[in-house]
């Protein structure tokens, strides 16, 4: 069994003090992060925001808008010592339990059309390709398009 699980971890709804542990790992994911001003907005426009900690560190973190009877996956990230060990699904599952606590009956999200893996979680996961956004991401030549996903949810 991999380290990871040797540690304990859980998730807990995120607190405005998270944010610069969660924005270091941010900064280190992606090219074109969150601000710190994104997380912060999220928190006050009350989206659902949690994270994933083991042993006190902030290992993984996902931001969630519900609205209508529809969520929209804002922003899902493990820090990159932690990926590959199934937290992402873990984090992505978790995700649509609180859409469903938000009486969602469908979770959207974007992903880059490059991030290949990204793509493979969701598509495992039961999301099903709607449609691209030309020129959503930037990107070192322009802008990337967005793929966009949609799950139905079984509450």
């Amino acid at each position: 069994m991999s380290a990871v699980f040797e540690i304990a971890h859980h998730l807990r709804p995120m607190a405005e003090a998270d944010l610069p542990r969660i924005h270091r790992i941010e900064l280190a994911s992606y090219e074109y992060p969150w601000s710190l001003g994104n997380f912060s907005d999220s928190l006050n426009a009350g989206y659902s925001m949690w994270v994933r900690e083991a042993e006190g560190e902030i290992i993984g973190y996902y931001a969630l808008m519900t609205a209508a009877g529809e969520a929209h996956l804002l922003n899902l990230t493990i820090a990159p010592i932690w990926r590959r060990h199934g937290l992402g699904r873990d984090l992505l599952e978790h995700s649509q339990a609180c859409a469903c606590d938000h009486r969602a009956d469908s979770l959207f999200l974007e992903v880059r059309m490059s991030n290949a893996i990204a793509i493979a979680l969701y598509r495992s996961s039961g999301f099903v390709d709607l449609a691209v956004r030309r020129g959503y991401y930037p990107a070192r030549t322009g802008r990337e398009d967005a793929l966009i996903m949609k799950k139905e949810l079984r509450c």
